[in-house]
């Protein structure tokens, strides 16, 4: 409690500091505005009722009542229950006046000596933000614009000051800087806006503008301290981990698992924490190169195992999924486009893939993290492309068919394109889309095809338009591709969901696949073969590679062993991603669109 003697003391030290600020009023804009906050007659006013408040709190008064404005409350619903007189009336409006009732409550105040100054809770965003490097700044708007333009950073997707028109206000005021982030216009967080909507906030603002900015020379600082957001494609267990320097101190992960990364300094081991972790602490986690020489130095797993002889007073087993459907019931869309001309054997897909991952992919690095952000699907936006990648035979175009089948409002499948006359039973735009040579070619040209291939001397392929096609209907889009044409959909303009389906072992792929069989020409469903010992061993083979080498890519790992489960499994994580209110997509999708880039990443400024 203030003295008067510390009270004059005080009023002298504010007269003091107001006559040091007038001397530098002419030359310096943070001397002007601090001065003309101490120069306020509410700020002396408010000094003024605090000294009252404090001699009254020093003769130490017992207060009647302390909590007046709820007796008061209480009184009103008990006066309604009583009749509407006058008197009544009368009353009870007085009462409900808002003056009175702030009468009342800061009687109350009073009472319980609850008028100490309270500060407002500090936002948990801002605790996490740099005091020294941001700062406000108030600009006084005129009929004349503030002479700035601002663009989109193409790295950062942060609003940034592009250029100073000297002679204007921001010029003049020498608190606005070429490179500087504006964060706030108005309390308005700009964050996911476009230069059109900073401009337009703008034009609304009347009189004073007040600027949240991170300075151009504070960036380069900051962006140390820039979240870092990687995806886990492995699982992680320090309980199971000889090398981790301590148990308790690292982090447990999951594939899939969203971390926030603090530090990456240690070559090794880099600290990162759970997203949403209540737990602010970091952990240990092996860094990417660290696990990929892990990966590296590790023996080949064996893949195989012996097969089982069954001893003679064995029964025979019956299985009891059903997949003689995987090619053998035909629904319209569902056809196979580019590998309609493969032969009947799956050596020959798994040959294939052997030259394209020595050609294409000739150094194989395992998968890691992958850096990621987040992503606010407006639900007026389409819905992510789905994609599904595995082996021949492993049963995607069948899932990709019960998926289809559970609900057809919401998925949707696209419908090949094609060379070949139509067939009578046939409809366009249901079986195939009928074009020309020369129209089906030019479309190869210009990279309208996302596989295709020749069979019979006709065409067949899977076309973007046909795509966007089903997107545009509001459904989701269900694609199964080769792996190496993952590349024409794995772009910011599908923001493609990669569900990777995996054979189980070997000993439940003869069990589950004893009696399936797959169809060798699909156009000649009449000829049909057994799975052999040595297309599951192609199988397995085969989804390794693409496992080692586009692992990466794959949002979502599932072994089809039975395809009843897988069915329903993939169904709830497909709603979990829709319904999220956060997903997280890979951070080159930020600007990658070549048509979003020129609209949101720079090229645009905005004159303010």
């Amino acid at each position: 409690m203030l003295s008067r003697t510390e009270h004059r003391g005080v009023c002298m030290l504010l007269s003091s500091v107001m006559s040091g600020t007038e001397a530098h009023t002419d030359r310096e804009e943070d001397y002007r505005f601090l001065h003309s906050m101490l120069m306020e007659k509410k700020l002396h006013l408010l000094f003024k009722i605090h000294e009252r408040l404090r001699r009254f709190e020093k003769r130490s008064p017992a207060p009647v009542l302390e909590h007046a404005a709820s007796l008061a409350s209480e009184l009103a619903e008990e006066l309604i229950d009583q009749g509407w007189r006058d008197e009544v009336k009368e009353l009870v409006a007085l009462f409900s006046k808002p003056n009175f009732k702030i009468l009342l409550a800061v009687h109350d105040a009073v009472a319980q000596r609850d008028f100490e100054p309270r500060l407002p809770p500090i936002p948990d965003d801002a605790l996490e933000d740099d005091e020294d490097s941001v700062k406000i700044v108030s600009l006084v708007k005129t009929k004349d614009p503030l002479g700035a333009t601002i663009k989109r950073d193409k790295s950062t997707g942060a609003i940034v000051v592009a250029r100073i028109m000297r002679g204007g206000a921001a010029d003049k005021s020498g608190l606005i800087h070429e490179g500087d982030e504006l964060k706030e216009v108005n309390g308005v967080p700009l964050e996911h806006r476009k230069p059109k909507e900073i401009l337009t906030l703008l034009t609304q603002s009347r009189g004073e503008v007040t600027f949240k900015i991170v300075p151009a020379s504070s960036k380069e600082e900051m962006s140390s301290k820039k979240k870092l957001f990687m995806q886990a494609l492995f699982d992680y267990d320090p309980n199971d981990d000889p090398t981790v320097p301590s148990k308790d101190a690292a982090v447990a992960f999951k594939r899939g698992d969203v971390l926030r990364i603090v530090s990456m300094e240690d070559d090794t081991w880099w600290q990162a924490c759970h997203l949403g972790d209540s737990n602010t602490r970091a952990g240990l986690i092996p860094s990417q190169q660290l696990h990929e020489r892990r990966v590296a130095l590790q023996r080949p797993k064996a893949l195989f195992t012996p097969r089982r002889v069954k001893p003679p007073d064995e029964g025979e087993v019956v299985e009891d999924v059903d997949y003689g459907a995987i090619t053998g019931i035909h629904i319209a869309g569902l056809r196979r486009s580019f590998r309609l001309g493969r032969k009947s054997s799956l050596a020959r897909e798994a040959a294939r893939s052997r030259r394209w991952s020595t050609g294409v992919h000739s150094s194989i690095c395992p998968p890691t993290y992958k850096e990621v952000i987040p992503y606010h699907r407006d639900p007026r936006d389409r819905h992510r492309l789905v994609v599904l990648v595995g082996p021949s035979g492993v049963g995607v175009n069948e899932l990709k068919r019960r998926l289809l089948i559970s609900d057809p409002d919401h998925f949707g499948v696209t419908v090949p394109y094609t060379t070949r006359e139509r067939r009578r039973q046939e409809t366009e735009g249901v079986d195939y889309h009928y074009v020309s040579i020369h129209k089906f070619e030019e479309d190869i040209l210009n990279h309208r095809f996302i596989e295709y291939g020749r069979y019979k001397g006709h065409y067949y392929g899977t076309s973007l338009d046909s795509v966007h096609r089903v997107m545009a209907e509001g459904k989701v889009c269900l694609l199964d591709v080769h792996p190496n044409k993952i590349k024409h959909v794995y772009t910011s303009e599908f923001k493609p969901y990669m569900v990777f389906v995996k054979p189980p072992r070997i000993d439940e792929l003869r069990l589950t696949r004893r009696r399936a069989k797959f169809i060798c020409d699909e156009e000649d469903k009449t000829s049909v073969r057994i799975f052999s010992e040595e297309d599951f061993e192609d199988m397995i083979n085969l989804a390794e590679t693409i496992e080692s080498q586009c692992g990466h890519l794959f949002d979502k790992v599932i072994v089809n062993g039975d395809m009843a489960e897988v069915l329903r499994e993939l169904k709830v994580d497909l709603e979990k991603v829709e319904e999220a209110d956060v997903q997280w997509i890979p951070a080159k999708w930020s600007c990658s669109s070549p048509t979003k880039a020129r609209r949101s990443c720079g090229h645009l400024d905005g004159w303010i």
